[in-house]
């Protein structure tokens, strides 16, 4: 059931939500998500479809990657995931190190730079002068000084 509700509210043809509503909430194009869908499956048989000992279908690739990316993209926590998927908490860890070993995988040569001292200077240089100083070493930017910043974290 949670499989027919994601196909038909984001996959389907004449699916719920729109193309803008698709990016917002998966952080990329539906394309891309089809792309990286097809890589994964062809990659790491833990993608596709399968039979559980009931002979049921087991969870789907578009809901095993939806997992994977939306406990990336929003930070949510495995054992949240049963609500809106119906995803036990441990499938959810191992569907999570499943996807990131094979993006690794797939991608690391094409996207992945081992990082040497000119590169590392640009960086520098680049940040600032945006008015970044020492970012290098704060990735979080916490002891930039930010007008607009909630009360709560300053």
């Amino acid at each position: 059931m949670t499989h027919a509700n994601l196909m038909h509210n984001y996959f389907d043809p004449n699916s719920v939500y729109i193309e803008e509503d698709f990016r917002r909430r998966f952080w990329m194009r539906r394309h891309v998500f089809k792309c990286l869908l097809c890589d994964v499956q062809q990659v790491n048989p833990y993608f596709r479809q399968k039979r559980d000992r009931a002979g049921h279908p087991s969870f789907s690739p578009h809901q095993k990657v939806t997992v994977a990316l939306r406990m990336m993209a929003y930070g949510s926590p495995a054992d949240s995931i049963d609500e809106t998927h119906g995803m036990s908490e441990s499938t959810c860890l191992d569907t999570l190190q499943e996807f990131c070993d094979t993006i690794i995988q797939l991608y690391k040569d094409e996207y992945l730079l081992e990082l040497n001292q000119e590169y590392l200077n640009r960086l520098i240089r680049k940040a600032e002068d945006r008015g970044f100083l020492g970012i290098i070493g704060s990735l979080d930017c916490m002891h930039c000084d930010w007008k607009n910043c909630p009360t709560g974290w300053q």
